[in-house]
């Protein structure tokens, strides 16, 4: 069976080369990729040498797994794949597992039925055995975001730890010692890397962080939040608050704000995920910006590279940085 170097050597130019015509075609001239079109044909080259085999010329897909698109977060990821899929020609079945492992595990066996040539998944839990076997029967796995670090695939994810100091350092820049973090253990690991991120910043800057368990990351998450502190005294809430995401801190500042708590003047806050709602609040959310479309996209651009370039292929680990948008929600100095 042809290589890739086989045809590299073949058309004259470089296995990367090769591997660019096949999988980002406009990084590469037109007379290099007909040399190197014709040296595929030449040598009959397949290449990918997984269960899910496709030449050039055939109807690609994938399949893409998302954990929950009722949260807008994943609907930008899935937009991004999607166009990404689309700028290279391949198609893509896309699946919605809402939050059930079942579901989840239900949605896989679709998707392998369909004869995809790879998944890409934001997990419901990143534990799951059923992942695990497909990948040991050769199809190749792109997780996006919902990941440790040490599955043997192709990851991307944010930083969640630089997101979290980014919000600690802005809320002790602002006077803050008396803090809040809201997002609970259950949840992923990245509201724990978060976290970590945030306590460490909070405390290199002489404050004190409480953390508060939600149970999920919605919007009725943070009304609860907003419940827990309006039966406080004024003088034993917190400053500011940072919340694991965009929709606890939308949640939170409705409810405090309906009960005529004035945000940021007696509580500041801080999302994550910079969602476009966040921007369009009332009182415009401050918020850790994620590259929501580009993990997407980028997920799309790893599983390509290895089908196309298997021989070659070395997994790929990618963390994205995420910026802090600072807006009305957090802006004023105490």
């Amino acid at each position: 069976m042809a290589t890739i170097r086989d045809v590299a050597r073949s058309a004259g130019v470089s296995a990367g080369t090769v591997s660019n015509v096949l999988n980002r075609p406009s990084y590469v001239s037109a007379g290099v990729r007909e040399r190197v079109l014709a040296a595929i044909a030449e040598l009959d080259f397949t290449p990918s040498t997984s269960a899910r085999k496709f030449r050039p010329g055939r109807e690609r897909t994938l399949g893409l797994a998302v954990a929950d698109l009722g949260n807008p977060f994943f609907i930008d990821v899935t937009l991004g794949a999607e166009a990404e899929a689309k700028l290279l020609g391949v198609g893509v079945v896309i699946v919605h597992n809402g939050l059930d492992p079942v579901r989840e595990e239900q949605n896989l066996n679709v998707l392998t039925q369909q004869r995809v040539h790879g998944i890409i998944i934001t997990p419901v839990e990143e534990e799951n055995s059923r992942l695990e076997q497909l990948a040991e029967q050769g199809i190749p796995i792109v997780y996006v975001d919902r990941i440790s670090g040490d599955r043997p695939c192709c990851w991307v994810r944010t930083d969640d730890i630089m997101g979290g100091r980014l919000a600690g350092e802005h809320l002790i820049e602002r006077g803050h010692r008396r803090l809040m973090y809201a997002g609970g253990t259950r949840i992923t690991h990245q509201v724990d890397a978060r976290y970590e991120g945030f306590l460490r910043a909070v405390e290199s800057g002489g404050g004190e962080v409480e953390r508060f368990e939600t149970v999920s990351w919605r919007l009725e998450d943070g009304t609860g939040v907003a419940e827990v502190l309006l039966a406080r005294p004024p003088e034993a809430r917190p400053t500011a608050v940072m919340c694991a995401n965009d929709l606890i801190a939308l949640g939170l500042m409705q409810k405090l704000t309906l009960s005529g708590i004035r945000i940021p003047e007696d509580i500041a806050l801080v999302g994550f995920d910079d969602l476009e709602w966040a921007g369009a609040a009332v009182i415009p959310l401050s918020s850790v910006r994620q590259q929501r479309e580009l993990l997407g996209r980028r997920a799309v651009q790893l599983l390509m590279d290895e089908l196309l370039s298997s021989d070659l292929h070395v997994h790929a680990h990618e963390e994205l940085e995420p910026t802090l948008v600072v807006r009305n929600s957090s802006a004023l100095s105490r």
